[in-house]
C-alpha cells in the first residue's frame, strides 16, 4: 500500500525536495539565522506565502479533485487566525499590565489584572467586559484546540446541511459565499466580541519572547510554515490517492453514477470539506502572527474568490499546481502592490501597478481559463510527456478490431 501510494504520487519527492532546498536557501540568507541578505520583512512575506500555498492545496482537494467550488475556505483560514490571535493578545497584554502594576504600593489581585486586561483590549470598542468566546483566551492549549474545532465544527455543520440536501454546483458555491459574507458582516460589529473593524493587532509579539528580535521570530515561523506545508502536502497526496482518490474524482466527474455504485457520496464530500477547513484554519493560525494583524476584511468573500483564482492559475487537479499558483500570484501581488514594480508613463497616462494589479490578475485568470486550462502545472506535462512509457495498441477481445492500450510494452 505504501509502495503504491509513493508510486502514484511521484510529485511528493520533488515537491518536498524543492521545499527543503528553498527553506535552506532562505535560512542561509536570512537576517535571523544567516548572512542577512534577505530582510526580516521579506522572510515574513515568504513565510506567509507558504501558508497561502497550504490553504491553496486544501482548496484544490475540495475543488480540483472533489468538484466543490467552495467560496468560503478563506473564512476558515481567518477563523484560525482569530483563535490564535485571541491568546496572543490576552497573554501579551497580561504580561505588560503585570509589569506595570508590579510597582504599585498594593499588588493587584488576579481579578484586578483580568479586569485591566479587558479594559485594555476592548476599550477601543467602548467595553471592558470579556465576551464568552474569550473564556479560554488565557490558555494556549485550549486556543490551539479551538483553531481546529471552530473551523472544523462550522464546516461540519454547514456541509452536513448542504450535502444532505444534495445542493451542488453553482448553488453550493453561492451558499458558501453567503456563509462567508454573513460571518464577515457579523465580525464587523463591535459587539461581536472580536473588536469589530479594529480586529486583533500586535500578533507578531509572542508572549514571553519580548527579548527575541523579530529577525529570529520570522525565521522560526518560516520553518514552521514550511513544515506545515510539507505535512499538508503529504497528507492530501494520500487523500487523493488510492480508493478514496478514485471515489472523490468520480464524484467530481459524475456524482450520480458514484451514488448508483453504492458509495455514500455525502460522507465523502463532508469528510473532504471538513478536513480541508481544519487545515485552512491551521494555516491561518500560522499566517496571522507573521502578518501581525487580522480584521474582518480578511474573511470577506473576495478573499475566497482570490483563492479560487490562485488554484485555477496554478492548475486545479494538481496539488503542486495549486501550491505554485498561490506562490506566484501572492509574490507578484506583493511586488506590484508594494511599489516594487515601476510605474509605466505613457505620456497621456501613467500606469500605476498598485491600481492596475487586480485588472492584471483578472486578465490572467481569463487567459488561463481560455488558453491554458491546465494552468502552470500543465507545463510539467510537457516535460513528463517526453519521458512517457511507450504504448502498444493491438487487437484484443473476441471481435476483430477490438482495441485496448497496454502500457509498458514497446510497439513492434
Amino acid at each position: 500500500m505504501t509502495r503504491s501510494f509513493l508510486t502514484e504520487n511521484r510529485s511528493i519527492f520533488w515537491f518536498l525536495l524543492a521545499l527543503a532546498l528553498f527553506t535552506l536557501v532562505v535560512t542561509v540568507l536570512s537576517t535571523g539565522a544567516g548572512s542577512g541578505a534577505i530582510s526580516t520583512s521579506f522572510v515574513k512575506t515568504l513565510g506567509k506565502t507558504l501558508c497561502l500555498m497550504l490553504v491553496a492545496v486544501a482548496m484544490d482537494v475540495v475543488w480540483g479533485y472533489t468538484g466543490i467550488l467552495s467560496l468560503g475556505h478563506m473564512a476558515f483560514f481567518g477563523l484560525g487566525g482569530y483563535m490564535i490571535g485571541m491568546w496572543l493578545m490576552y497573554a501579551r497584554t497580561e504580561i505588560i499590565l503585570a509589569q506595570s502594576l508590579a510597582a504599585a504600593p498594593i499588588p493587584p489581585t488576579p481579578e484586578e489584572i483580568h479586569d485591566a486586561i479587558g479594559t485594555q483590549i476592548f476599550g477601543v470598542v467602548g467595553s471592558s467586559e470579556f465576551p464568552l468566546i474569550w473564556y479560554f483566551a488565557d490558555s494556549f492549549v485550549m486556543q490551539i484546540l479551538l483553531v481546529v474545532l471552530v473551523p472544523g465544527v462550522l464546516a461540519l455543520v454547514f456541509g452536513w446541511l448542504a450535502f444532505r440536501s444534495r445542493v451542488t454546483g453553482v448553488y453550493l458555491s453561492i451558499l458558501t459565499q453567503a456563509m462567508t459574507l454573513a460571518l464577515s458582516l457579523y465580525l464587523f460589529q463591535n459587539d461581536s466580541g472580536l473588536r469589530g473593524n479594529n480586529g486583533l493587532s500586535g500578533l507578531q509579539n509572542l508572549p514571553g519572547l519580548g527579548e527575541v528580535p523579530q529577525s529570529d521570530l520570522s525565521i522560526w515561523f518560516f520553518w514552521a510554515s514550511a513544515a506545515a506545508l510539507a505535512a499538508g502536502y503529504v497528507f492530501f497526496s494520500w487523500v487523493v490517492s488510492g480508493k478514496m482518490g478514485s471515489v472523490i474524482r468520480g464524484i467530481r466527474d459524475n456524482e450520480g453514477r458514484v451514488r448508483f455504485l453504492g458509495y455514500h457520496v455525502e460522507s465523502y464530500k463532508l469528510f473532504v470539506f471538513t478536513v480541508t477547513a481544519i487545515v485552512a484554519g491551521l494555516a491561518g493560525a500560522l499566517y496571522y502572527p507573521q502578518a501581525g494583524i487580522i480584521n474582518p476584511a480578511e474573511i470577506a468573500p473576495i478573499a475566497s474568490i482570490y483563492l479560487a483564482v490562485w488554484v485555477a492559475i496554478g492548475g486545479r487537479g494538481r496539488l503542486y499546481g495549486a501550491a505554485l499558483g498561490a506562490a506566484v500570484v501572492s509574490l507578484l501581488s506583493s511586488w506590484f502592490t508594494g511599489g516594487g514594480a515601476p510605474n509605466i508613463p505613457l505620456g497621456f497616462y501613467t500606469i500605476e501597478w498598485t491600481d492596475w494589479w487586480l485588472v492584471l490578475l483578472g486578465l490572467s485568470f481569463v487567459a488561463v481559463t481560455l488558453l491554458a486550462p491546465k494552468g502552470i502545472g500543465g507545463l510539467f506535462d510537457l516535460i513528463t510527456s517526453r519521458h512517457a512509457v511507450p504504448e502498444r495498441v493491438g487487437d484484443f477481445g473476441p471481435d476483430k478490431g477490438a482495441r485496448r492500450t497496454v502500457e509498458g510494452e514497446e510497439e513492434r
